[in-house]
């Protein structure tokens, strides 16, 4: 925990607070001092405080922290934010730790068509696989040694994306956020 000063306030601040736009979407998780210093630019409004807030004080304002604050003008996301960047976690999280060859947990990631036979990196082209198969594999074509996968490797679509591995999320998100598929 870290004093953290706003507007001659001084406050210690740890939570996460889910930023709406404003059309109620939700955009991302944004820190309590975020929050706060949006409101009081007059940016958003509180949507949700908890029944127990935590409170941000200066010598002439009081404001209680709430859980989900609304942004009052429209921020358009452009569709590429939308489908996040191949990175080995996001994949990994894709997948869900599983190995696409046997099931078993998976730390590292494959291309099913490799790269030194012409595959791309890309989400339609790489799965989780165990260090074991991973190996076995190599630069081999699944026809050639007679594999199959257990699911078909696909881009991640849909606002859902970022919000199925949130930890611990506030129950009072729940009626923004958009339920995993």
């Amino acid at each position: 925990m870290v004093p953290a000063p706003i507007g001659g306030a001084v406050v210690l601040l740890m939570g996460r607070v889910l930023l709406l736009n404003a059309t109620f979407e939700p955009l991302q998780l944004v820190s309590e001092r975020r929050a706060v210093v949006l409101m009081l630019a007059g940016r958003a409004e509180p949507i949700v405080t908890p029944d127990e807030p935590a409170v941000c004080r200066s010598a002439t304002v009081t404001i209680a922290i709430p859980s989900i604050v609304r942004l009052h003008e429209m921020v358009k996301l452009p569709t590429k934010v939308r489908t996040p960047p191949l990175t080995r976690r996001s994949l990994l999280l894709r997948d869900s730790f599983r190995c696409a060859y046997c099931l078993e947990h998976a730390d590292t990631i494959d291309h099913v068509v490799p790269r030194s036979r012409g595959g791309r990196h890309e989400w339609t082209n790489v799965v989780a696989a165990c260090r074991h198969h991973n190996m076995q594999k190599g630069d081999r074509l699944l026809e050639e040694i007679g594999w199959r996968m257990h699911f078909e490797p696909r881009v991640p679509d849909g606002p859902w994306w970022r919000w199925r591995h949130v930890p611990d999320p506030d129950p009072l998100w729940a009626p923004y956020l958009p339920r995993a598929s």
